[in-house]
């Protein structure tokens, strides 16, 4: 699906997110020319860099859903990271180069999954064996206990007959609940024994770490179904070349990687607006090579990041993009605004989407048998007071419906174990009466809603 085209991206993305055209075909266009810079000579694609993207809009209108949901469509390793979780370089708390090595780690999590599908069949069989090994010996005991004396040759049969019932019992699942004892082996965590999580190391320090630390070794008595999927992921990556799968997992990174930075807002400025404060302009500072095209050393290897596509994205309430750094704004050439939602985008967000919330919700319920239906007068109730609330006090987008939803649904979902087989209907005036008081009290619609 790597080379879909910018229209078949935005339908894709219509399917689970309302409105917000501009930003759409943004993405949509900046993920195409990743395709069409691979179709370039080498002698012209080296130079063609990826075109960042900036997008303005409040909370919960869609920003980091396009984001994910178009990396999901292209199949790219992609990573969500806050901008005020970092620190200027020298100060305690992450520093910007972990960026990278987490979105390897994404991708190499992706590239050993796909590997791994295609060394099931051979997993499959040498799990079969090692479970057959774990089970054998007792049905041997158990065997030799009801065999009578017998010839040699036949005493030799005994241990294959019985082992080719068991392979049979097995495939057919009749073993499923029987239990076995296996070793588990687990590699220690380096960050959480030397430090709180956050806690930076050296590149070289944490691989020796690695090495060094011991493999722990863990006896555990398991049913055959939960030890053959463990000794799946064993045996499965005994099957993989883990340095082809660094090596894929890198060059996806530096081709195809996408990085949304979110709350880049927060960021903006200089510390002499400011005050001092090591997460603003220092920040900036060292995100500034990462975004021009820089080489982040990891465990793994060298990742370059001259076409990793970053998005970046904030609210700008209180500064704007011109409080960015000049260098910085110039690397984000592609800027997009995304509108505040309207009561008709509400609408359209409780019951277009393919994963709506009303059909959450009605799913939901429905594994307790009790059928839910919301009228079309329930959902405008619903998406006018989310849009009223959102007015009249702080504005988080969609977010709100969940609350309201949620407030709607409360006693059903709590007596729905007690109820099954029952069929509810929602109407306006249900959504009123069970948002009656909140409604009423606009304090305390500013903490409930």
């Amino acid at each position: 699906m790597n080379n879909l085209t910018p229209r078949q991206i935005v339908a894709e993305l219509d399917k689970y997110i309302v409105g917000q055209g501009a930003a759409k075909r943004a993405v949509a266009v900046a993920v195409r020319n990743r395709w069409r810079r691979q179709q370039l000579p080498d002698s012209i694609r080296t130079d063609v860099s990826p075109k960042n993207i900036l997008m303005i809009g409040p909370t919960g209108v869609g920003k980091t859903e396009i984001a994910r949901r178009m990396a999901g469509l292209v199949n790219a390793p992609f990573i969500k990271v806050e901008a005020t979780k970092f620190t200027e370089v020298g100060y305690h708390g992450r520093d910007v180069d972990s960026i990278i090595r987490d979105l390897l780690d994404s991708s190499i999590q992706m590239v050993r999954d796909e590997m791994h599908d295609q060394v099931k069949e051979k997993a499959n069989e040498a799990v079969e064996d090692r479970l057959l090994d774990l089970l054998l010996p007792t049905a041997t005991r158990r065997s030799k206990r009801r065999e009578t004396e017998e010839d040699d040759d036949e005493a030799e049969e005994a241990p294959t007959s019985t082992r080719d019932k068991l392979r049979a019992q097995l495939r057919d699942g009749k073993l499923d609940e029987r239990m076995v004892e296996m070793t588990v082996e687990t590699k220690a965590n380096v960050i959480g024994m030397l430090g709180p999580a956050g806690m930076q190391m050296d590149v070289d320090m944490e691989s020796m770490f690695d090495k060094i630390l011991p493999t722990q070794r863990q006896t555990r008595k398991l049913s055959v179904a939960e030890a053959r999927r463990v000794l799946h992921g064993q045996e499965a990556e005994k099957l993989l070349d883990k340095d082809k799968v660094y090596r894929t997992a890198i060059d996806r990174v530096e081709q195809s990687g996408i990085v949304f930075l979110d709350e880049i807002d927060k960021v903006a400025g200089s510390a002499k607006e400011h005050g001092p404060d090591v997460s603003r302009q220092g920040v900036q500072r060292d995100l500034l090579p990462i975004v021009e095209g820089s080489t982040v050393m990891t465990k793994y290897g060298p990742v370059k990041t001259d076409h990793i596509l970053f998005i970046a994205a904030g609210a700008f309430h209180v500064s704007k993009p011109s409080d960015l750094m000049p260098e910085l704004q110039g690397r984000f050439p592609i800027r997009v605004e995304l509108t505040d939602l309207t009561k008709a985008d509400f609408v359209r967000i409780l019951t277009e989407p393919t994963n709506s919330l009303v059909r959450q919700t009605i799913a939901l319920l429905g594994t307790e048998t009790v059928t839910i239906e919301f009228t079309p007068e329930a959902i405008d109730s619903m998406a006018q007071l989310a849009f009223d609330v959102n007015r009249r006090s702080q504005n988080i987008g969609a977010r709100r419906l969940y609350t309201i939803l949620e407030r709607v649904t409360e006693e059903l979902s709590f007596d729905a174990p007690d109820a099954a087989g029952t069929s509810v209907r929602i109407d306006a005036k249900y959504v009123k009466q069970r948002l009656a008081d909140v409604v009423k009290d606009e304090d305390l619609s500013q903490f409930i809603l």
